[in-house]
């Protein structure tokens, strides 16, 4: 394998898979000097390294390819991976733009190549879980799903370290910015891309997406077909040009899979209590699933009765209501099973369970046996784009449509 943009993310996939049997990096491509000498001091100086990915593409003894580069670059690299012949990891969101999502799916199924996207959330067992408890029937009708992080960090908030040695010598900055807008160098848009809309996508395209993948997973959705969104600029005011603080909703109709839900997806940089707080809320005619680090089914015993209000009747009415009413539901003794909380069912994962190395044993399972990914290229663009969508809502303040089938917006 070889390994297009070691930066942090980067560098974790890069660990995850050469940690799984069978697997060895052989090449390494940044755009910083530094990341390529730690790449040799992580994985050996046998490991060819280079700025220039393509390099990398043209090497005979790569199979596959982690792509973890900026967003801006995910769509050209990958097309020329695939091109190339190589099997690819790419990271999320799959594109920057929703217009160059369908030329990689379709070119995607050109190559023959395995594609897979790198959200984890579709290989974990949580979200698995709660979907065969909602095909079970186990909370009725799915009627809202709730998905939200809090971050409370300035590394969480991708306030990442910036080197002390950088300096134009050190960073290909003219390479970086490629289809991006030309600028002078500039260290922080470098090192903390993610905080701008010319390299990134903001808070949806980072984590609204993996709420979507999941979401999709859960419920066999192909995705929603309305989208609005709306947020603001709150505290992390260091120049970024994307909003720490996001909420979306999002409209799913019903198909033969699932009912006609809504999706409320949440994300505060600063919500003002400590650590992260992270979960999903899947909410049923007969109960919820919390699904975070685990998996927790509250079941809520349906209604023995309606009830009534009826003091704004006249007393002849009342009388003749309550008579009926209680024909028809008798009143029952109150007793202590009466007065016990829902019942509730908690699923843990296995310990040391880690979705992120079960997503690249699914990776590499496909590229050996050559059968489907979990996550292709399809359902990768259909997680992106309504999450791409909630970024053109907010800055354009409209309400965005998507046609999921045919992979579609307006």
């Amino acid at each position: 394998m070889a390994l297009i943009g070691a930066g942090g993310m980067g560098f974790g996939n890069a660990r995850m898979a050469v940690g799984l049997p069978g697997v060895k990096l052989v090449a390494a491509c940044d755009l910083y000097d530094g990341r390529l000498t730690r790449a040799r001091e992580v994985f050996g100086n046998d490991v060819a390294v280079t700025r220039d990915y393509r390099e990398v593409l043209a090497r005979r003894d790569v199979d596959a390819v982690i792509i973890a580069t900026p967003d801006h670059w995910h769509y050209q690299i990958a097309v020329d991976a695939l091109a190339a012949g190589k099997d690819v990891y790419l990271e999320k969101p799959m594109v920057q733009k929703i217009e160059q999502g369908k030329p990689l799916v379709d070119a995607a199924a050109r190559s023959g190549r395995i594609l897979q996207v790198g959200s984890q959330y579709v290989s974990s067992v949580i979200y698995h879980k709660t979907r065969e408890l909602i095909r079970a029937g186990a909370i009725g009708q799915v009627n809202l799903v709730e998905a939200w992080l809090d971050r409370n960090t300035a590394l969480g908030a991708w306030q990442y370290s910036i080197p002390p040695d950088a300096s134009p010598q050190t960073v290909d900055w003219e390479r970086f910015l490629g289809p991006a807008p030309k600028r002078p160098y500039d260290p922080v848009r470098f090192f903390r891309w993610r905080n701008y809309r010319d390299y990134g996508t903001g808070v949806a395209g980072d984590l609204f997406v993996h709420f979507l993948s999941a979401v999709h997973v859960a419920l066999d959705a192909l995705g929603p077909t309305v989208v609005f969104a709306t947020g603001g600029l709150r505290y992390w005011k260091d120049g970024r040009d994307v909003p720490d603080v996001m909420l979306a909703l999002l409209h799913y109709p019903a198909t033969d899979a699932h009912p006609e839900f809504t999706l409320a997806l949440r994300v505060n940089f600063k919500s003002g209590v400590s650590g992260e707080q992270f979960g999903f809320r899947f909410v049923g005619s007969e109960g919820t699933i919390r699904a975070g680090a685990s998996v927790v089914l509250s079941k809520t015993p349906p209604e023995a009765e309606p009830g009534y209000m009826i003091d704004s009747f006249p007393q002849t009415v009342q009388r003749e209501f309550l008579r009926r009413y209680r024909e028809k539901y008798p009143e029952r003794p109150v007793t202590a099973e009466g007065l016990r909380p829902d019942e509730e069912l908690v699923f843990t994962p296995p310990r040391h369970y880690n979705a992120h190395v079960e997503h690249h044993k699914n990776f590499l399972t496909a590229v050996r046996s050559r059968k489907p990914v979990v996550e292709d290229a399809v359902f990768g663009f259909r997680a992106a784009a309504p999450a791409l969508l909630c970024l053109t809502s907010y800055f354009e303040q409209r309400i965005c449509r998507w046609e999921p089938q045919q992979m579609l917006a307006s």
